[in-house]
């Protein structure tokens, strides 16, 4: 079987699924969930506006719910978004 190849960005996977990105890997402790909340249209093409981002840990068996969402933002545009869950999911790396 094939290993999946998936789009990256700063070396970090990326998974659409309609509005939601999952964004980092899923091995690690956190990653970043991107939702797009709103598009605008750009020369006919529809861009995100605004996109909520949660840090999140991938493994929640025995943990608070309270606890699964580290953090939370509301960025303009899909690119600041990334930036930011790119920044989180790297101190998350640094500091385990």
């Amino acid at each position: 079987m094939a290993e999946q190849e998936f789009f990256t960005y700063k070396g970090l996977p990326l998974v659409r699924k309609g509005n939601m990105i999952y964004y980092g890997n899923m091995s690690d402790e956190t990653v970043a969930n991107l939702q797009i909340v709103s598009t605008k249209d750009v020369n006919g093409l529809q861009v995100a506006d605004k996109v909520k981002v949660w840090l999140m840990l991938t493994q929640t068996e025995g943990v608070d719910a309270s606890e699964i969402m580290k953090k939370s933002c509301e960025r303009s545009g899909l690119y600041e978004a990334l930036d930011v869950a790119y920044i989180w999911l790297e101190r998350e790396k640094t500091s385990s």
